[in-house]
């Protein structure tokens, strides 16, 4: 089990009574996944096609499974890349889709599509963490949120869209058609480049750019939907949360950075617990 301060329990003892050992449970039974993210080995263009070496050098994560249960294999295939440099913290998925659509363009709006997401807490106590989600058509919702929402006490001024990721480029390439369901695609990637100027205030205690060896909470999130919205039970993510929510923090999983440039040789993931 992580260590968790006195304080991060008691935040986390706000959690609705039934949630509690269910999440107690899982951060003692569940292995958090682990990714060693290693320099760019030259520019990235943000154009989602992942064909810039660096990117062709990095390591896929494992295929990404359900949520909450292990018995629960999802249909489609879901993997992801990471990579960094001075400027950026980078993402990238392959997302494998029959049927490819989206509806939402407003920037910070719901998104009711089917969706990608990335969450990311720089120093793991649950606070301040980053949410960015994102459809087929491009089009983001990003917040920040100060604490989970289940631990926070009542506030009808909180806004945590209000909070944007400034510098961060996006964008979408579709194998197949977009909005066209009598056609069978073969899916899209996502390409991000999440920027560290605008993660540095959340950044309370840790290095932001990191430093080589340091290691940081993400997690990263795809949700299946169809146009009916009858579809459930398809949340399926790079390291299993074990309860359905994706705002439990401390389920996420781990990012190593390393100076070492892509390609150029191997550093294994460093256990700390």
């Amino acid at each position: 089990m992580p260590e968790l301060t006195p304080e991060h329990l008691e935040r986390l003892h706000r959690e609705p009574a039934d949630d509690i050992p269910k999440i107690l449970g899982a951060i003692n039974t569940i292995k958090a996944r682990q990714y060693v993210c290693y320099r760019t080995c030259g520019p990235i263009t943000i154009d989602g096609r992942l064909d810039e070496p660096s990117w062709k050098k990095a390591p896929w994560t494992d295929l990404f499974v359900h949520i909450e249960d292990d018995q629960k294999i999802p249909p489609l295939a879901t993997r992801a890349k990471m990579l960094w440099d001075d400027d950026y913290f980078y993402v990238a998925a392959d997302l494998e889709d029959p049927d490819i659509w989206g509806v939402e363009t407003q920037r910070d709006a719901h998104i009711p599509d089917p969706d990608f997401e990335v969450f990311i807490d720089p120093d793991g106590d649950a606070l301040n963490y980053m949410e960015m989600e994102m459809n087929a058509l491009n089009t983001v919702w990003d917040l920040l949120l100060d604490e989970v929402y289940q631990r926070r006490a009542p506030d009808p001024d909180w806004n945590p869209t209000a909070w944007d990721w400034e510098g961060i480029k996006t964008a979408v390439q579709i194998d197949g058609s977009l909005n066209a369901p009598w056609v069978v695609d073969k899916g899209w990637t996502v390409e991000i480049a999440f920027d560290w100027k605008s993660m540095a205030p959340q950044c309370i205690g840790v290095s932001c750019p990191p430093q080589h060896g340091d290691q940081w909470r993400v997690n990263i999130s795809r949700v299946n939907r169809n146009r009916e919205r009858t579809l459930t039970d398809c949340d399926w993510v790079w390291s299993r949360q074990g309860i359905y929510n994706m705002h439990v923090p401390e389920m996420y999983g781990y990012v190593q950075f390393s100076e070492t440039v892509v390609g150029k040789g191997y550093e294994p993931f460093e256990e700390r617990e």
